[in-house]
């Protein structure tokens, strides 16, 4: 019998005990992978952020229009080279939790600023200039729901409604766009601005913000105070800065996100360490009079350390690794069910990595002391143990 076989048989003496060991440990470990996928998937705008975009947004709330005639007025700025809009939809389809992320742009500027981010073909581009109710839909969304090009879609919105009282658009899908490198989602839909605004009832000649890529990064302050000056005192004063500030003050709307998960995370870990360690405590008392005896059969302190911690440490890994696997889980069925609204929501594999080196720190915490305390007991000592 090697030393894996013994560590495996002493965890599972009493079995009911090592479940519910195994129970606890997985909740928590399932509870960071859907947290760390959640705090991943909200910052992978930022990561992605062009070093040359800038945003403008309404400066009380990036919820707030913008006047359309602030577009004109943008581009003509010294050091913008390209400028584009969009206004947030709040689409869904069939059904209001059926949440679709779409986009009204402007056809012929929104794919050349994220040229980085999105491959769309001559052809398709070619169609979606053309076809005014027509609509790009992103490769992730349109496997998601099953659509292909020339589909007829009709899409709500919680936001907006139309001349005629409806609430639903009619968009034909003239194609599909791709991710040009991994860890960019395509779950979104992109339509022409134009036709949104020609047929809603209110709001009419605004937009959501603009995107403008300068002709360099070093002129973006120049060019953001350019941009805040100009509208400044005006009705709808605007706010001005780089994609990555603007991305992360968005994530501020929704709180401090990464000091909640660490709180979270946190809490759990702790709670979850006390109980395994004073598990641990537990068992070695327990079997004192086994550690005498092995130590006489000539097992030596450093083999009794070693099997008490990696009984621990196995511990933590039967729980540890299921539960990261129900997280991924977790994760893919509340991708589906948000829509576009976490549209990157994961558990990547760096989560993953994250989680093993959680479950030997939890798995050697825990059973340090405990693994010390049976090392040092002397074998006269441990056999006097009732």
């Amino acid at each position: 019998m090697n030393d894996l076989v013994l560590v495996r048989k002493n965890l599972f003496r009493k079995k009911l005990r090592a479940g519910l060991m195994v129970i606890a440990i997985l909740i928590a470990f399932a509870i960071f992978g859907v947290l760390a996928g959640f705090y991943s998937a909200f910052n992978w705008r930022q990561e992605q952020a062009a070093a040359d975009h800038l945003v403008v947004a309404n400066k009380i709330n990036f919820t707030l229009p913008l006047p359309f005639a602030y577009y004109n007025r943008v581009r003509a700025i010294e050091g913008v080279r390209q400028v584009t809009y969009a206004s947030w939809f709040g689409g869904y389809y069939q059904d209001p939790r059926n949440v679709v992320a779409a986009m009204a742009v402007d056809p012929e500027t929104y794919f050349d600023i994220y040229a980085s981010w999105f491959e769309l073909s001559e052809p398709v581009r070619r169609e979606f200039l053309k076809e005014r109710t027509g609509a790009v839909v992103g490769e992730d969304l349109a496997l998601k729901r099953g659509w292909k090009v020339g589909d007829h879609i009709p899409l709500s919105s919680h936001i907006f409604s139309r001349r005629n009282g409806s609430s639903t658009w009619d968009f034909t899908i003239v194609g599909l766009f791709r991710a040009r490198t991994a860890g960019i989602s395509t779950n979104s839909m992109m339509f022409h601005y134009a036709y949104l605004d020609e047929t809603r009832s209110l709001q009419k000649n605004t937009i959501g913000w603009m995107v403008l890529q300068t002709t360099s990064p070093s002129v973006n302050d120049r060019v953001a105070k350019a941009i805040e000056q100009m509208f400044a005192n005006s009705p709808d004063e605007t706010s001005c800065a780089s994609e990555k500030v603007f991305h992360r003050a968005f994530l501020a709307q929704l709180g401090n996100i990464a000091l909640i998960i660490i709180l979270v995370i946190g809490a759990a870990f702790v709670t979850i360490l006390m109980i395994v360690g004073n598990t641990m405590a537990l068992t070695v008392r327990e079997r004192g009079r086994e550690i005498g005896v092995l130590k006489a059969l000539g097992f030596s302190p450093g083999r009794i350390l070693a099997l008490v911690l990696g009984e621990s440490v196995l511990l933590a890994l039967l729980g540890g690794l299921p539960g990261i696997a129900l997280a991924a889980l977790a994760a893919a069925v509340l991708r589906g069910r948000l829509g576009g609204l976490v549209p990157t929501l994961a558990v990547t594999p760096a989560i993953a990595l994250i989680g093993v080196g959680l479950m030997l720190a939890l798995g050697f915490t825990a059973g340090i002391i405990p693994a010390v305390n049976a090392m040092r007991l002397s074998i006269v000592r441990a056999l006097k143990r009732a």
